[in-house]
């Protein structure tokens, strides 16, 4: 009567990740895996990977309004004020150089 459940052709997994975690926590990610219709392998993978992902890119993107670009750029051009930690970088010799 149902149709047949065909599953989403996967990418090879070749690495294998143990962790532990309690049974209270492991009780919440089986229902909230059930409840999107997933297994927990699935769900734990997936839900890593998005949360990763955003970890990563909330320090590499950012959006600026007009206003808000216009001064980073400005602090980006703007020359560093002299101190002491500069003034040693600038005059020591690259590692190279040595």
């Amino acid at each position: 009567m149902d149709a047949p459940v065909r599953k989403k052709a996967r990418a090879r997994r070749e690495t294998v990740v143990n962790l532990r975690m309690t049974k209270a926590m492991r009780d919440v990610v089986d229902d909230a895996a059930t409840a999107v219709g997933k297994t927990r392998t699935d769900f734990i993978i997936e839900s890593t990977h998005q949360r990763a992902t955003d970890i990563l890119l909330d320090r590499r993107l950012f959006a600026l309004d007009e206003a808000q670009y216009d001064a980073f750029v400005r602090s980006l051009d703007a020359r560093p004020a002299p101190n002491a930690k500069l003034k040693a970088l600038l005059a020591a010799k690259a590692p190279w150089e040595k």
